[in-house]
């Protein structure tokens, strides 16, 4: 996922709207923020998807003309960003669950094995370069539930290792954050004000510096609780190559998320 942010500051609930760049109509889902604070209370986040969504994050007290300007001020940026999300997406094929196909587990590429046996245990396992999953009737609904779970599974033990590498960086936490597996189709992670992490087991299909980049991009939250310039330059202290480590991540995002 990729985000920008603007400056300033009353759109009655949340919106759909639009703008027109060149020839092509970008529809954009406008989010109030409620409870923000003081030195985010002027901001505009315009994060755009994987999926091709694009979200406006603004202040309660913004007026229409405020958020069109900021909108249009980052049109060539946004138009950019949904072109290549587009291109990426044309390499990535719908899953059919079959033996043979690839699937990945962080960042490394396995070769599917469905094994049908009537009488045997349905299971995961990751043994010599495939992933094998065993099935008493084959479906690729059941395929994919099994897929889901085992991966769910993995991204908690993964991430629980991952927290506390990263944690050794991130000196402004007091205490380890409790985190949970959500799968979501638009965020790799988010933190709430409480400071509990939310991850996407997807997440778990990339690499390990891919997992510690959103863990620290996470965490950085506790001390900015916004995109400002000290947020990456904390981000930055903790992780000089987040930026080429990001570009990654957005890369597999249409191979990860399908």
């Amino acid at each position: 996922m990729c985000d920008e942010v603007i400056a300033p500051s009353k759109l009655a609930t949340n919106s759909k709207k639009h703008f027109i760049y060149g020839d092509e109509r970008i529809e954009f889902e406008c989010v109030i923020r409620s409870n923000v604070t003081t030195q985010s209370k002027q901001r505009i986040l315009i994060k755009v998807h994987p999926n091709g969504k694009v979200v406006v994050s603004v202040p309660e007290q913004i007026d229409e003309q405020s958020l069109m300007r900021a909108v249009n001020k980052r049109s060539r940026w946004i138009y950019q960003k949904l072109r290549d999300f587009r291109a990426q997406s044309q390499y990535a094929t719908p899953r059919e669950y079959v033996s043979g196909e690839s699937h990945l587990y962080l960042g490394k590429q396995y070769m599917l094995k469905v094994i049908h046996a009537p009488d045997a245990t349905q299971n995961v396992k990751l043994l010599r370069g495939k992933i094998e999953v065993s099935v008493r009737q084959y479906s690729p609904e059941k395929v994919k539930q099994l897929l889901d779970e085992w991966y769910k599974t993995r991204a908690k033990e993964v991430f629980a290792k991952r927290l506390d590498v990263v944690l050794e960086k991130a000196l402004w936490v007091e205490s380890r954050p409790a985190f949970r597996i959500l799968t979501m189709q638009t965020q790799w992670g988010s933190c709430s004000p409480t400071g509990r992490l939310t991850l996407n087991p997807h997440l778990v299909k990339t690499p390990n510096a891919c997992i510690d980049y959103v863990i620290l991009h996470e965490l950085c939250h506790l001390a900015e609780h916004n995109h400002s310039k000290r947020f990456y330059m904390l981000l930055g202290q903790v992780m000089p190559d987040w930026e080429r480590v990001k570009i990654r991540l957005d890369g597999l995002a249409h191979r990860v998320l399908i």
